[in-house]
């Protein structure tokens, strides 16, 4: 399933790369039309504006999470789960490693205002925070999973990690420094790394026996 669920992933973030790579005019009038319409908002409501950027630059921050994937590394490690712990680690790393080259491959813009409300460094597809949230929420609910939680356990677990994907993605959205298509390969490509964690580390544990 994991291995499926990565391969569909997989297919749709090169369906959303081509128009992106191509700058296909009905993507690029999508995108342009939903950043002006919340950057207008944005300019208007300081207040709103200033929890954003609270949110997406310590709450919902790449470094944040990657804090998080850490914590959860030492854990395992000191649980002595230590062949689990690497595959976090590496896909931490990895997942960090893989947006960094997409960035470059594809070199998007970002968009840009006579009047920004925030910037950010670096091209635009995929979105870091977007894909940073994907990759340690899902990780974390993984592990969440193998350590049995069920009901309202596994429930709060979910719904968190999704209030936490969707809200970086909208800080990213309304601060104007991400188009939504960002956002969206953001969201496919950590799902991707997250599936393919999963896969390869039942593979893995399964030849060793575990």
């Amino acid at each position: 399933m994991p291995a499926r669920t990565c391969a569909v992933l997989a297919a749709l973030t090169a369906l959303l790369l081509m128009p992106v790579a191509l700058a296909w005019p009905p993507l690029t009038a999508f995108d342009r039309a939903v950043v002006e319409g919340l950057h207008a908002s944005a300019v208007q409501e300081p207040t709103f504006t200033h929890a954003n950027r609270v949110l997406t630059d310590w709450v919902w921050d790449p470094w944040t999470m990657r804090l998080l994937s850490a914590a959860a590394v030492g854990w395992l490690w000191l649980r002595g789960e230590r062949l689990l712990a690497v595959w976090v680690a590496v896909a931490t790393a990895a997942g960090t490693g893989l947006q960094q080259a997409v960035k470059a491959l594809v070199g998007r813009e970002r968009p840009r205002w006579p009047d920004p409300v925030d910037s950010a460094d670096y091209a635009a597809f995929p979105s870091g925070h977007a894909m940073t949230a994907a990759v340690t929420c899902g990780l974390l609910l993984w592990l969440l999973r193998r350590r049995g939680a069920t009901g309202r356990v596994w429930a709060g677990g979910v719904a968190l990690a999704a209030f936490c994907v969707a809200g970086v993605g909208f800080t990213r959205l309304y601060l104007g420094v991400h188009w939504p298509s960002d956002v969206a390969g953001g969201w496919l490509i950590g799902g991707c790394v997250v599936a393919l964690t999963v896969a390869s580390y039942r593979r893995a544990a399964l030849l060793r026996g575990d």
